[in-house]
Formats: structure tokens, C-alpha cells, sequence
């Protein structure tokens, strides 16, 4: 079974432009690699080891970031009233505390920017409701209540 991964159209442009970013930087690395193997002895040569791994992880993360591409669900935004991937939504919390989010895929969640995944606890919680919807979320830190102010 094949999972596709959702993300708005800016997280899909994102993770575009961090992969151009790694391959132009990858021959770079590459020269570096090549230069430290010509140093000698292999076994006692850490600038080879360091740009070995560096190389490798650079690799490695452009494999990852291809993968979530290939199986990415671009998802657009609606104009339905209700909560989805893109758009920004104004909670009130049951200490009368109001933040506002931007519910976004898992690449891009960052509670500090004010970017929510809608699959986590309280993203999955307020999915496909509506204005003034009271729900409550199962998080790993006790349950909670929200009330759903706005929804742009």
C-alpha cells in the first residue's frame, strides 16, 4: 500500500527548491571528497572520512526529499468554510487563549511559525470542522478543548 503524503502546493515548491539547492551543491562536495582521498592513507585520513559522510548525507537526504515528492498529494486550497491543508485558522483554548496556525503538511509543520500539521493531535482534531465547532483534542499531555474562531 502506497501512502501519499499531503502538503500544500508552498511545502511541494519547498522541498523543490531544497533539492536544487543539494545537487548544486553536491559537486562541490564531491571535489572536496576527491581532494581529501589524494591526501593518502585512507584509514588515517579524516578529512576523507568527514567528506565521506558529509557526501553521504547530502545523498541520503536528496533520496528522502525525492521520495516525499514522488508521493505527495498536492492539496489545494478550498473555499468551503471549513478546516483543511493552507488554510489559517483562529483557535481559542479553554484557558480563553487564542493562537493562530496555518495548517500545512508534516514537512512543513513549525509550531513556532505558526504552521500546524493537520495530522497532528489537534490538526487531526479540527479537520473538515467548521466555524465556531467546538472540539476535543487527545494529545500526549492530556486533553483539551478548542473552539474554532476563524477560518480564512
Amino acid at each position: 500500500m502506497v501512502y501519499y503524503q499531503k502538503m500544500t502546493p508552498e511545502g511541494y515548491h519547498q522541498i523543490e527548491a531544497e533539492i536544487n539547492r543539494l545537487k548544486k551543491e553536491r559537486p562541490q562536495r564531491i571535489k572536496i571528497l576527491q581532494e581529501a582521498r589524494s591526501l593518502g592513507d585512507l584509514s588515517e585520513n579524516t578529512e576523507y572520512t568527514e567528506a565521506k559522510r558529509e557526501l553521504g548525507h547530502l545523498q541520503g537526504r536528496l533520496r528522502y526529499l525525492d521520495k516525499q515528492l514522488k508521493y505527495a498529494e498536492v492539496v489545494e486550497k478550498k473555499d468551503d468554510g471549513k478546516v483543511d491543508l493552507g488554510k489559517t485558522v483562529l483557535l481559542k483554548f479553554d484557558d480563553g487563549e487564542t493562537e493562530e496556525y496555518q495548517i500545512v503538511g508534516r514537512m512543513q509543520a513549525d509550531i513556532e511559525k505558526g504552521k500546524l500539521a493537520y495530522d497532528s493531535p489537534l490538526g487531526q482534531a479540527i479537520m473538515k470542522k467548521g466555524v465556531q465547532t467546538k472540539v476535543r483534542v487527545a494529545a500526549p499531555d492530556g486533553e483539551y478543548q478548542v473552539i474554532i474562531t476563524k477560518i480564512d
